[in-house]
C-alpha cells in the first residue's frame, strides 16, 4: 500500500503515547523522568569520555527516549494476541522467564526489537507475563479466576480491526497507526472499577497478590515504565530528596568501571483507590516506579560466571552493606574490557578505526582480535544487553508491593505450555547478540 509507515515509527509513536498516559496516571514517574534526566546530562557534563564511548556506540541518541514496561496477561488468547499486535511494532518475543522459581506464579518473555537500526532508533520493550492459574491451590478460586478472565475482553473492538487490517494490507498509512497506537493504547490504561466484588479480590489477592492484580480489572494495566540511567547509584541516593523512598538494595551486579547485564531499583507500589463490583470503595497495590541501569550483554559463559558471584554474594538488608559485598565478591569477574573479550565473557561490536581501514589487507580471521586493538586498527563497542534478569524481575515486584508470599506448589518450570500460548517459541537472546557481534566482525574482515 502507498504511504506504508515502518514499524519503527509505530512502535516510536506508541511508546512516547505509553509515556505520556502514565505521567498522567502516576506522578511520580514525571518526577523520575526529571530525575533521571538530570543525572544523566549531569554524568555526561562530568565524563567527557564516556559521552564519546557512548556517541561512537550509537548509544547517546536513544538514551533519552529508552523506556521498559512491564504487563501482565491472565489468559493464552490474550497473550497471543499481544504478540500479533507487538509485531506491528516490530517487537518480537525474546527469552523464557519462568518466575515460579521465586514464589510469583507467572511465566514471561520480553517483546522487543531485535535489529540493530531498530534497536538504535527506539529499544521500547514491554516484559509480558503469562499468569499459571495451575499455581492457585484452592481449586474452586482457581475455576473462579478463570471464569472472570474467559468472559473480559482486554482489546478494543477497532484495535481487533486494525491488527485484521494490517496483517491482510501488511501495513498502516500514518492516518492508521495513529488510530491503531490510540486503541492499543486502551488495552494498558488503568481502570480503577473491578471486575469483582470485595470478597472474590481478597480470596484472590491471599492466593498472591499478582494474582488478583491480573485477574481483577479490565484490561493488563502498564505496571510500570522503566527509564535508562547512567548512574543508578547517584539516582537511588537522591530519590529521597524527591520525596520518593527508594527499595532497600539496588538489584543486580556491583558498580563497575565497565557495567554488565542490567542494575535497577524501583519504589514502592502505589496504593490506589478502586471501586469493587457492587460499588463498595477499596484500595490496590500493584503499580509502582522503577529505574535500571544497563551494561553490556554476557556471553553463556560471562552468565554462567554472574549467575555463580551473584549467588555467592547473596542479598542484604541494606544498599551499603550489600554493595561492598557485591564489589567483594565480583572481584573474579574482569572490570577490563581486553580481559573480557580474552575470556569471552561478554558481547561486543567491533569497528575498523582510520588506521585499520589503511591496514586492512592485514586483517583476516586468524588474527587476534585484542592485538589488533592494542595496535589501534579495531575499536571494541560493548553490545548492550537488552534483556532481563529473572531474580531481578522477581525481586523488584516481590520487594515493590511487599508481598514475600511463596507459591508452595511453584512447580517445574512450563516453557511447552507458554510457547503454545505466545503461538511461536520465543527467540533466543545469546543469538541475537552473537549475531550482532558476527555481523560486525564480518564488516572489519575477522569472520
Amino acid at each position: 500500500m502507498t504511504n506504508t509507515v515502518t514499524a519503527d515509527y509505530i512502535r516510536e509513536i506508541f511508546a512516547q503515547a505509553m509515556s505520556a498516559m502514565y505521567q498522567q496516571e502516576v506522578p511520580q514517574y514525571s518526577t523520575l523522568l526529571e530525575l533521571v534526566a538530570d543525572v544523566n546530562l549531569s554524568v555526561l557534563e562530568n565524563s567527557p569520555q564516556l559521552h564519546q564511548q557512548l556517541a561512537n556506540a550509537g548509544e547517546l541518541a536513544r538514551l533519552n527516549v529508552e523506556r521498559h514496561g512491564a504487563i501482565r496477561v491472565g489468559t493464552a488468547q490474550e497473550l497471543a494476541m499481544l504478540r500479533r499486535i507487538f509485531a506491528i511494532m516490530g517487537m518480537y518475543p525474546v527469552g523464557y522467564y519462568d518466575l515460579s522459581q521465586a514464589g510469583v506464579p507467572v511465566h514471561s518473555t520480553a517483546f522487543r526489537p531485535i535489529d540493530d537500526a531498530s534497536l538504535a532508533r527506539n529499544p521500547f520493550r514491554l516484559f509480558t507475563s503469562l499468569l499459571r492459574p495451575e499455581l492457585i491451590e484452592d481449586e474452586k478460586l482457581r475455576r473462579r479466576a478463570q471464569s472472570i478472565l474467559a468472559k473480559r475482553d482486554i482489546f478494543t473492538p477497532r484495535c481487533r480491526e486494525l491488527l485484521a487490517l494490517h496483517e491482510q494490507r501488511q501495513g498502516f498509512s500514518e492516518r492508521q497507526a495513529q488510530a491503531f497506537v490510540t486503541e492499543a493504547l486502551e488495552t494498558f490504561r488503568w481502570h480503577n472499577h473491578a471486575l469483582v466484588d470485595a470478597a472474590t479480590y481478597e480470596s484472590l489477592s491471599r492466593a498472591h497478590r499478582l494474582v488478583a492484580d491480573v485477574v481483577c480489572f479490565r484490561g493488563c494495566h502498564i505496571n510500570h515504565l522503566t527509564p535508562r540511567t547512567l548512574d543508578i547509584d547517584r539516582v537511588q541516593a537522591m530519590m529521597p530528596d524527591c520525596g520518593i523512598t527508594p527499595k532497600a538494595v539496588i538489584e543486580g551486579p556491583p558498580r563497575r568501571e565497565r557495567p554488565i547485564l542490567l542494575r535497577q531499583t524501583s519504589f514502592q507500589a502505589l496504593e490506589e483507590r478502586i471501586i469493587f463490583h457492587g460499588d463498595s470503595p477499596g484500595a490496590h497495590t500493584a503499580r509502582f516506579g522503577e529505574i535500571e541501569q544497563r551494561g553490556m550483554a554476557l556471553t553463556p559463559k560471562g552468565h554462567a560466571l554472574y549467575d555463580r558471584l551473584l549467588f555467592e554474594a547473596g542479598s542484604g538488608v541494606d544498599n551499603f552493606s550489600h554493595q561492598l559485598r557485591l564489589q567483594e565478591v565480583f572481584r573474579p569477574f574482569p572490570d577490563d574490557e581486553n580481559e573480557i573479550i580474552r575470556q569471552q565473557l561478554g558481547y561486543f561490536r567491533y569497528r575498523l578505526t582510520p588506521a585499520g581501514e589503511g591496514h586492512r589487507h592485514a586483517i583476516h580471521p586468524a588474527k587476534d582480535v585484542c592485538r589488533l586493538i592494542e595496535l589501534g586498527w579495531i575499536e571494541a563497542h560493548p553490545v548492550t544487553y537488552e534483556d532481563f534478569l529473572p531474580v531481578s524481575a522477581a525481586g523488584i515486584f516481590q520487594s515493590s508491593s511487599g508481598d514475600r508470599t511463596k507459591m508452595l506448589n511453584a512447580g517445574r518450570a512450563s516453557r511447552e505450555r507458554f510457547v503454545a500460548a505466545l503461538g511461536c517459541p520465543p527467540l533466543d537472546a545469546f543469538a541475537l547478540y552473537q549475531e550482532a557481534e558476527n555481523r560486525s566482525k564480518r564488516r572489519c574482515g575477522l569472520l
